[in-house]
């Protein structure tokens, strides 16, 4: 890769396509210091936020999602492409970068879309095990297609797959890391984990609501991130009704402390977070949300299920049978074992270098 690049990235829209874009920018700055490096999100979603805390420039287009369920609430949809295709060819003509990454999200497709049409090399990092409609249409013009699992020439040309897995926040490899949270922890009883991303999982929550009485009798350590729009209620109802080992939190912001205490995860299946788990070897009980494109939570659970890297739960199952199984595995200790093990066979901690090797090779040639 020569010294003086300019990199064009759009990802947005959930924390699961902005942080691997995060990680790719950093990864790329680290290698080539002299890199310039920009970013393309959607107005209004929480990449406006994130990039420039992280330090990046970005600009943003108006371009929205199709509602495939309710067609009624796509009367936006056509105007604001057009708008966003327009103002997504300026900002590449004015940049001129040399690489463009679409690691997901709204923003990805009229940027990769563009991009390609106008010379320039493109790489996407598809996240799921099942790729969505505009990824497989750009997937068609892209230079490289960078996945985290296997078979995913049944969506993209073969000859284009790079098999990289997804990046993950660096700060979770890091062996010296000093913990930033702490909460107290019975020693002698084993910990849970629940994360349901920031804002929450309606059902998780559910499921943990009427059955937190069990995990209480048990004694179980609880480090339950119930997420923003759930926080008040949930601790209104529970507080000084709790032991002291079991946490409410609406937010986890030292995931790698919250992961290396706990014996058990329950966690929704977004791509970025399996691909942490399984880096971090953790033993897990997936439950995917059932309201997102394609399914392709449920499809990224079983990739980890089917070869006994993980236990799922269906959303529809989880407040009947969550608790119960996580409280039949914390007293199953070669089975924890046993999922630590399997899972660990996906793991690939090396992800991010891997991408930025086939940037590197892309405009090398």
């Amino acid at each position: 890769m020569k010294k003086n690049i300019k990199v064009l990235i759009s990802g947005g829209g959930t924390g699961g396509h902005i942080f691997p874009a995060i990680s790719i920018a950093n990864e790329i700055k680290d290698s080539f210091p002299n890199a310039e490096i920009s970013f393309v999100g959607a107005l209004g979603k929480m990449e406006m936020e994130k990039v420039p805390q992280a330090g990046y420039t970005i600009e943003g287009i108006p371009v929205v999602g199709f509602h495939r369920k309710e067609l009624w609430r796509n009367f936006l949809f056509l105007p604001k492409l057009v708008v966003s295709l327009y103002k997504a060819w300026k900002i590449i003509k004015s940049k001129k970068p040399d690489l463009v990454v679409g690691t997901g999200g709204f923003a990805s497709g009229p940027i990769l879309y563009l991009s390609s049409r106008m010379g320039c090399q493109t790489i996407i990092q598809e996240q799921n095990s099942f790729a969505g409609v505009t990824n497989k249409i750009l997937g068609k013009r892209a230079n490289a297609i960078c996945v985290a699992y296997p078979n995913m020439e049944r969506f993209f040309p073969k000859e284009k797959i790079v098999f990289t897995g997804n990046p993950i926040r660096q700060i979770l490899l890091d062996s010296n890391h000093q913990a930033q949270e702490s909460w107290y922890i019975n020693p002698q009883k084993p910990t849970l984990l629940i994360i349901g991303g920031s804002l929450g999982a309606r059902q998780v929550n559910h499921a943990m609501d009427l059955e937190s009485n069990k995990l209480i009798e048990q004694g179980v350590n609880v480090i339950w991130q119930c997420g923003k729009f759930y926080y008040e209620q949930l601790k209104n109802k529970y507080e000084g009704k709790t032991p002291k080992n079991f946490h409410i939190v609406p937010f986890i912001s030292d995931m790698k402390a919250a992961y290396d205490i706990s014996d058990l995860i329950i966690s929704r299946a977004g791509a970025g977070t399996i691909s942490e788990l399984c880096v971090m070897e953790k033993a897990t009980i997936l439950v995917p949300s059932p309201n997102v494109a394609e399914d392709h939570q449920t499809h990224n659970a079983k990739a980890l299920t089917d070869h006994g890297a993980a236990v799922l739960v269906t959303d529809k199952e989880a407040p009947e049978k969550l608790v119960d199984k996580a409280l039949a595995l914390l007293d199953n200790q070669d089975q924890i074992v046993a999922l630590e093990k399997e899972i660990k066979a996906f793991a690939k901690p090396n992800a991010v270098a891997d991408i930025v090797a086939v940037a590197n090779k892309l405009i090398s040639d």
